[in-house]
């Protein structure tokens, strides 16, 4: 089966059971994980250990090769964290820099990305690194201000992309909004000089669109696609974006699909040979704020600010159906045919049937306990994953793994 490669991880042997990145292998949101529970208990899933020093931040994990890898702070300094995935035990933490500081919570907010024996990963200050998988030894650092970005208000968010030798960061400013840096050094590649926008908070993507690869990134206003041997700009198209633009785009076939929230809704092109953009449509049906979409077929399920968890027509962007009472607003995540959806303002945990149907609960539980050091302004912003039979959670300090096999 033909893969859109959306942020493909390019070491030897990455297993279809890893989680080597921000939203899995394709950068989807989707796992591979298959006869999973089709209900829980009434008390939810079988806890299999909690672990509860991992700072402050939003980092969710990287898992490859039963490490877990994820992105926290200690004392005055950002870390990068590495535990076993399945027992929590902690294996080893790296400073790799000061801590982001922010009124709706401190540290860092990006996902890390394994490649090979090297983990790469972005603070929410702007440091790039690279990083031993075995020991957590840094090898190189790069800063976001020195590519000629400054943070966004609410601190660098974006998870960075291994594609072949190069890692993709989003400093924005006048030197180019995304840079590809060596991943042996950190230097710079490119910048994309013809496109010199701030840096908002969403992830670049890779994908093959009309038979080509191409990178694809937003910012507030736009969306645009860029030439990965030199970041030359191929196209770009407005997106009346405001505030914070966060979800990671949606590839399928040589369509994208984009969202976000404070009103701005959501957005389809289709990308044609040439690389003319022709707009599908562009409405308010999905405004995701940054609990993130997964598609699954020609639908997209995920959270509507002002409507309640959605699933949307991708051809045409009419709502097929939505649900405001049952679940609050959170994070989604795709496994064997079910959602894994987490209300950020309760801790509930919710797995729902991914059916066009109509909103079918699976079971739920409320996380136990819950973070004393989360920001009176934060909240359960933590992405989830499901890999290996577990369902891993964060909520700051205390990280959870549920067994859903």
């Amino acid at each position: 089966m033909a893969l859109l490669m959306a942020g493909l991880i390019s070491q030897q042997a990455v297993a279809e059971s890893d989680w080597p990145q921000w939203r899995g292998i394709n950068r989807d949101g989707h796992s591979t994980d298959q006869g999973l529970l089709d209900t829980w208990p009434e008390s939810g899933p079988e806890k299999i250990w909690m672990f509860e020093n991992a700072g402050q931040g939003y980092s969710s994990p990287a898992i490859v090769g039963g490490k877990f890898f994820t992105l926290g702070t200690r004392g005055n300094s950002s870390i990068l964290l590495c535990l076993d995935a399945d027992t929590g035990e902690e294996q080893w933490a790296t400073e790799i820099g000061g801590i982001l500081g922010n009124g709706w919570g401190d540290g860092p907010r990006g996902t890390p990305a394994v490649d090979g024996n090297m983990v790469f990963g972005l603070t929410g200050e702007g440091i790039a690194f690279a990083a031993s998988a075995s020991d957590g030894s840094i090898k190189w650092k790069t800063s976001m201000e020195d590519l000629g970005g400054s943070a966004p208000k609410w601190g660098f968010s974006e998870s960075v992309l291994i594609d072949g030798e190069k890692v993709l960061v989003t400093p924005g400013g006048e030197k180019g909004t995304v840079a590809a840096l060596d991943k042996s050094n950190g230097k710079v590649i490119w910048q994309s000089k013809d496109i010199t926008e701030p840096a908002h908070y969403s992830s670049v993507i890779a994908a093959d669109i009309n038979g080509a690869k191409q990178y694809i990134q937003r910012n507030e206003k736009s969306i645009f696609g860029l030439n990965p041997e030199n970041g030359a700009l191929l196209w770009q198209t407005d997106f009346p974006g405001r505030t914070a633009v966060i979800p990671t785009p949606v590839v399928f076939g040589n369509r994208i699909f984009v969202t976000a929230g404070y009103g701005a809704g959501c957005k389809a092109i289709e990308i044609q040979p040439g690389n003319k953009v022709k707009e599908v449509y562009s409405n308010r049906t999905m405004k995701n704020h940054h609990g993130g979409v997964v598609r699954l077929g020609g639908h997209v399920f995920g959270y509507s600010d002002g409507v309640g968890w959605l699933c949307q027509n991708l051809a045409d962007g009419e709502e097929v159906w939505s649900e405001r009472r049952a679940l609050g607003k959170g994070a989604v995540a795709l496994a064997d045919g079910k959602l894994f959806c987490v209300d950020e303002s309760k801790g509930t945990v919710a797995m729902l049937a991914a059916s066009t149907e109509g909103f079918k609960q699976l079971g739920e539980f409320t996380l136990e306990p819950q973070s004393a050091i989360r920001s009176s302004r934060g909240k359960i912003w933590t992405h989830p994953v499901i890999v290996n039979g577990k369902m891993y959670l964060r909520d700051q300090d205390l990280i959870y793994c549920y067994k859903v096999k």
